[in-house]
């Protein structure tokens, strides 16, 4: 946690991956982040996976260091006060994330009725306002047939939800970029950020879109060959798989070292006429009598062999290891100060991480847990609203907030 929002509160109403996200990075760089839900929770409140105790450990991953606010939606009053809080007054507010329809009681035009330099980042599917989630958006780009094995035509989906990651990492810049335009000019503007956009954007950016214009095909599915350089798992004698990655001429060559293939190498460069070294693209496209080098040199050594061997040289490589092995890895989870480990909604206690960049010049703070469904109604209501204690009463009893 860093303190570089500290004062600006941004509401929240959202639910699945994209809009939590904005919330997350944007409390872990210290902004107030308060997000509202139906009593009970919504529908990403029990979304897997689950603790032992049926606590959404999704939830409680994407809701760190928010308070949280639970009001009957399906009500007019408690409409009404989600539409307050999006719109509470304040130099430093009227700043709302959402995923809910461009259309009803949380429509812009109808928010902006009550705060007129309202800032609103709402996450959508399609840019026309019909449902898309990401691994629809997905299918729709074509990835699915970019992935996975050469001999299989199956469509192969990721396991990330990468789309709605992007997402949620785009509505938080866009938020901050509003709210600064809105410190010079004073206006408010509501930015839509459709799932299919980022994508569509992201596979023109890199140049996905174009190679498919111009050649007229989108590109192969090609296992784990690294398009357009060097790069693929290799097995060692010891059986273990590891990823190996040349880009530039130095990576190249050091590899090369350490796997003592430079005299091969140069004898199949003299035989095809071309200099690996100089560029990238030449390893790519004769691959296919590269590999076979490379998978008799690391057949012949063991990973403890080429690990330090690579190192010395600067090569990248990587070896491929489970999550269990990976949570007992120093660089990612086990001695990393970005996690500390918290106790959670659910009862239990297990690492999580603050902020993901560092800042050297700031002191890092602690991580926040995810908050209790509804923990901070009277708190907000209170504050934020303004409203006395008997009020907050009557809407408890009569089931309006909880």
């Amino acid at each position: 946690m860093y303190d570089l929002l500290k004062g600006l509160r941004v509401v929240e109403g959202s639910a699945f991956v994209a809009a939590p996200t904005c919330g997350l990075y944007l409390a872990q760089m210290g902004a107030e982040v308060i997000r509202f839900d139906q009593i009970g929770g919504g529908p990403d409140f029990r979304r897997w996976p689950l603790a032992d105790n049926g606590s959404s450990l999704y939830w409680e991953g994407l809701n760190k260091g928010k308070k949280s606010v639970a009001l009957n939606l399906a009500s007019p009053e408690g409409r009404e006060i989600a539409q307050r809080l999006a719109t509470a007054p304040g130099a430093d507010g009227g700043l709302f994330v959402t995923n809910f329809p461009a259309e009803g009681f949380l429509a812009y035009e109808t928010l902006r009725k009550l705060r007129e330099d309202l800032v609103c980042v709402r996450v959508m599917g399609w840019a026309d306002g019909s449902q898309g989630m990401d691994y629809t958006i997905n299918a729709a780009l074509g990835l699915p047939q970019m992935t996975g094995p050469q001999d299989d035509p199956r469509p192969v989906n990721h396991v990330l939800a990468a789309w709605d990651l992007l997402t949620g990492a785009y509505c938080a810049f866009g938020l901050v970029a509003a709210l600064l335009a809105r410190t010079r000019d004073g206006q408010g503007r509501e930015l839509r950020v459709p799932l299919s956009d980022v994508g569509a954007a992201t596979m023109a950016n890199l140049g996905f879109a174009a190679e498919t214009l111009l050649s007229g095909r989108q590109r192969p599915r090609m296992g784990n060959d690294i398009f357009g350089a060097f790069g693929r798992d290799f097995v060692t004698r010891d059986g273990k798989t590891l990823m190996l990655l040349a880009i530039t001429p130095r990576q190249w060559s050091k590899a090369l070292e350490a796997l003592g293939l430079p005299g091969e190498v140069a004898a199949l460069e003299a035989e095809l006429g071309v200099s690996f070294a100089a560029d990238e693209g030449l390893r790519f496209t004769h691959r296919a009598r590269l590999y076979p080098l490379v998978e008799r040199a690391f057949a012949a050594k063991t990973a403890a062999e080429l690990a330090p061997a690579f190192d010395a040289g600067g090569v990248t490589w990587g070896a491929y290891q489970p999550l269990e092995a990976a949570l007992e890895d120093p660089r990612l989870y086990k001695d990393n100060p970005a996690f500390q480990t918290l106790r959670h909604p659910s009862g239990l206690s297990y690492p999580a991480p603050g902020a993901m960049a560092t800042i050297p010049q700031d002191a890092r703070q602690d991580a926040r847990p995810a908050p209790r469904l509804g923990q901070h109604t009277d708190e907000v209501l209170a504050e934020v609203l303004g409203l006395p204690s008997g009020e907050i009463g009557r809407l408890h009893d009569q089931g309006v907030v909880a």
